[in-house]
């Protein structure tokens, strides 16, 4: 019986001792040297790390970082992965917040880690010393299904970290859908895109321990060149993207697929925005063959809770986010706590299931979003509160309409930001919008080409009301990204008090 993520990489290692596990620009690794390092890595973490506790790892997204992400696992410890970019203060609320003493990290960041309050453990160091530790399985034969594989950081809606705790049980649960369903095998190379504190990139590396499929480790400067992303993909044979929507949009707002168009790219899944049908629209056009999937859910149920395969022919006003994957309960409910289950009601979106992470790491605020379903009276059931609100169009299927701290109230009315974004993205000169609602008025940012106030306000008039439609339209050429790719409104709304 496989229960722990290690029985996963174990069986693959021996069905693929010699393939292709992560590769990086500069490296490679097979399955089977990959559990020979592990091992080896974990007999030195376990010095340092009591079973159980957090290992931070401050090393670039490498081959080397995911060694030890997997040697922390088989001491018995779980990961969370730490970007030297982050400020110091938020560094240090990190290392408060689980309780470490020490970091694993890369000698090249000997002056940042200076300034933190942790002791830093350079990997250089670390790996002479396994030449005289012997790897010991006693810590990895008393890991559970509920024990945790890592934390990964969001700031949410306070702006304070917090670490987002998910089991072996949850990571089990979804991957084996998730590969079963998008048809994920070993003969796949998988481009990951995000950062390693982003849940997008678990699908990924899980993906590959789960099947045996290649998991390439795309280096971040190569969007913001897309020649090089293009070239990148078609040498590496690269079958299956799991990205953000904003990597996608920079291939197609630039043009990208005019230089080259991947060969052997099969399966297309976007999450963590909504995708702008335009851009859509054109991935399509140059890669029509493709499976392409609209992902939802975030990081505290792992990874996704619902998805939409896009069917071929012309795509719907609004694509849906779909349907719950196996095992997973999607609960509506309304103001009062009762749930929705008329079409075209919104409700807030509620997740039920052993995809639900443990909680919080050292935080009271666990308490307030991982609750007993309000809606189940006479037994225990653990429901995670998105905070996203969503309701059940015509056709069954949910789509997602907002966050509840983005619906604002203007003029006496309650408006969803989103449907204004949605409704400007239509207009055939602009590519994407953003809106923002600051002083009391809603400003909408776009890209695309520049377009006169009136041509927009004319075309808006025609589905929104007057007090949805924004007092002022900016364009940009691009927007600006938040290291997890998703835009970034605060520094919008900052450009507008400078």
């Amino acid at each position: 019986m496989k229960y722990t993520i290690l029985d996963y990489l174990e069986d693959t290692a021996a069905k693929f001792p010699q393939k292709t596990a992560f590769a990086d620009v500069q490296n490679s690794v097979s399955w089977g040297e990959f559990v020979t390092r592990a091992k080896s890595l974990s007999a030195v973490i376990s010095k340092y790390f009591e079973a159980g506790n957090a290992v931070p790892v401050m090393i670039d997204k490498s081959v080397r970082t995911l060694e030890y992400f997997f040697a922390a696992l088989y001491s018995g410890c779980f990961y969370s992965y730490f970007d030297a970019t982050f400020p110091d203060s938020r560094l240090n609320s990190m290392i408060e917040t689980l309780g470490v003493k020490y970091i694993i990290c890369d000698r090249r960041f000997v002056k940042k880690v200076a300034t933190l309050n942790v002791t830093p453990l350079f990997f250089d160091e670390l790996e002479k010393i396994t030449e005289k530790e012997e790897y010991s399985d006693k810590r990895r034969k008393n890991i559970i299904d509920t024990d945790p594989v890592y934390a990964n950081f969001t700031s949410g809606s306070t702006g304070t970290p917090k670490a987002v705790v998910v089991s072996h049980r949850s990571v089990i649960d979804f991957i084996s859908c998730f590969t079963e369903i998008f048809g994920i095998t070993s003969e796949d190379n998988i481009a990951n895109q995000a950062p390693f504190d982003f849940d997008v990139s678990v699908k990924d590396i899980f993906s590959g321990v789960f099947t045996g499929a290649t998991v390439h480790l795309v280096p971040k400067m190569f969007f913001s060149f897309p020649t090089k992303l293009l070239d990148y993909l078609e040498e590496r044979e690269i079958t299956t993207i799991i990205w953000a929507v904003s990597a996608m949009c920079i291939l197609s707002t630039l043009n990208g697929f005019d230089y080259k168009v991947p060969s052997k790219l099969n399966k297309i899944m976007f999450s963590g925005e909504v995708m702008p049908c335009r851009q859509l629209e054109i991935w399509k056009r140059f890669i029509p063959n493709a499976k392409y999937v609209n992902l939802y859910g975030p990081t505290e149920i792992t990874c996704n809770c619902t998805y939409y395969i896009i069917p071929d022919g012309a795509l719907p006003d609004s694509i849906p986010i779909g349907i719950p994957f196996p095992n997973e309960r999607i609960i509506l409910l309304n103001e009062d706590n009762e749930p929705v289950t008329e079409k075209n009601v919104e409700g807030e979106l509620c997740v039920s299931g052993t995809c639900v992470a443990i909680g919080y790491y050292n935080s009271p605020k666990t308490a307030e979003v991982f609750v007993q379903n309000p809606s189940q009276p006479f037994r225990y059931e653990r429901i995670y509160r998105t905070g996203d609100l969503a309701k059940y169009g015509d056709d069954g299927l949910l789509y997602y309409v907002g966050r509840k701290d983005t619906q604002i109230k203007h003029m006496g009315h309650r408006i969803e930001l989103g449907e204004i974004e949605g409704t400007v993205s239509k207009h055939e000169k602009i590519t994407r919008c953003c809106c923002v609602f600051c002083d009391n008025k809603i400003t909408a940012f776009y890209t695309g080409s520049e377009t006169d106030k009136k041509e927009i306000v004319s075309m808006l008039r025609i589905t929104l009301p007057s007090y949805m439609i924004p007092s002022d339209f900016i364009f940009i050429k691009e927007f600006p990204l938040t290291k997890n790719g998703k835009i970034d409104k605060k520094s919008l709304m900052e450009s507008l008090n400078v």
